[in-house]
């Protein structure tokens, strides 16, 4: 934290990061449980293990600063999320949250991630909606910080993405949405004891304002059209030009006036 503008990782300490997380929690696993492959990857966000749920033997975690070990679920990956050290078309899975809400620039990382998917790979992501309550909580900070007024809870160095904004660069690079949702209707308070008073807000915004939830969750699948893919052929067919045809030749004996029937092999060879 810093002249009172308090970091993304310190913000998901207190008890609304905290709500916020559970929720994305329980999205992720349900996303990622029947996902299928070899290789996965997260970026971002240790402090929330996307990748619990999967079954996959190769699992990252990326991030653009180091980690304590504590506080990653596995061993992290150093690097910057719009150039990954990944061959392209070589991972199956790749998990966002918050990803492109933190990034310096949103449309190179999504970009990359395209690169290093598979056909048929999905994303899965996850971010702050500014159509929603929040959303009116850091346009009135930002406001307000403007005039040097009040300390921003929200942190600053976060950009609230369009949730349609966001569909339609996933559109751009070819990725078919699958599923995508809101969550999250409680108003953002400091209190835990009055965020748990609002409870009743995430079962009635799930039924009168769905679009209008704190976060969104998105899953993408990557889409080339025209690739067709073989499968391998494991035994090869026998040729026809050299197989060998039983043939029956039948010859008469014009002295003794009997018929004699004889069985050969004959093979032929096409020339």
């Amino acid at each position: 934290m810093t002249n009172g503008i308090i970091g993304l990782q310190d913000w998901f300490e207190t008890p609304a990061g905290r709500y916020l997380l559970a929720w994305e929690q329980q999205q992720f696993e349900w996303a990622v449980a029947d996902i299928f492959g070899f290789h996965a990857l997260q970026l971002g966000l240790p402090a929330l293990d996307a990748l619990a749920a999967n079954r996959m033997p190769h699992r990252w975690l990326a991030t653009l600063e180091p980690v304590a070990s504590q506080q990653a679920p596995r061993a992290a990956l150093l690097t910057d999320f719009a150039a990954l050290p990944f061959s392209a078309a070589s991972l199956d899975l790749v998990v966002m949250p918050h990803t492109l809400d933190s990034h310096a620039d949103p449309h190179a990382t999504l970009r990359e991630v395209a690169r290093v998917l598979v056909p048929g790979g999905r994303v899965v992501l996850c971010g702050f909606n500014p159509a929603s309550l929040w959303g009116a909580r850091r346009r009135r900070e930002r406001l307000c910080r403007r005039f040097g007024l009040g300390t921003p809870f929200l942190p600053q160095q976060v950009e609230f993405i369009g949730y349609w904004r966001l569909r339609d660069w996933l559109r751009l690079l070819d990725f078919e949405i699958e599923d995508g949702h809101h969550g999250v209707y409680r108003p953002l308070v400091r209190s835990e004891k009055w965020l748990h008073r609002m409870g009743w807000m995430d079962r009635a915004g799930a039924r009168w304002w769905p679009i209008f939830g704190a976060a969104y969750f998105l899953v993408a699948v990557k889409r080339v059209y025209g690739v067709r893919l073989l499968e391998a052929a494991w035994k090869m067919p026998a040729n026809a030009s050299t197989a060998s045809v039983p043939l029956a030749r039948r010859s008469s004996d014009n002295r003794t006036g009997k018929e004699n029937v004889q069985e050969q092999e004959l093979s032929f060879e096409s020339h």
